[in-house]
């Protein structure tokens, strides 16, 4: 078969792609790869959280809570302390955030509550 003839299609009319670099760009896929990828991201942080993260919080509640109302309500809550147990706490902020307009009060009653499911 004569080479410049191998992208006719057997119409002989139109021409369609002979190899896969010849194929024109499809955004939909990309698209839909990426958004796959961002649902796993998703999916997996939540189950890590519930699974990993919060359960760290199950063995003294009352004391991350304590460290992290003085995290929120001190500039320097650790003093001359270790910071180690503030830090742990104030990880709290981002896997459970404070909503806007919550008092330090009610945060860490929803804080609480939480820790308290999560550890049953």
């Amino acid at each position: 078969m004569n080479p410049q003839l191998s992208g006719l299609d057997k119409s002989g009319l139109t021409l369609s792609p002979a190899s896969p670099e010849e194929r024109p760009f499809n955004p939909l896929r990309l698209i839909g790869f990426v958004l796959l990828i961002l649902l796993s991201i998703s999916l997996w942080l939540r189950w890590y959280t519930g699974v990993v993260s919060m359960p760290r919080y199950c063995d003294h509640p009352a004391d991350t809570l304590h460290y992290l109302e003085k995290v929120l309500t001190e500039e320097r809550p650790a003093e001359e302390q270790s910071r180690r147990p503030y830090i742990i706490a104030a990880k709290l902020l981002y896997i459970i955030p404070q909503q806007r307009e919550e008092s330090v009060a009610d945060y860490l009653q929803r804080l609480k509550i939480r820790i308290a499911e999560q550890c049953r």
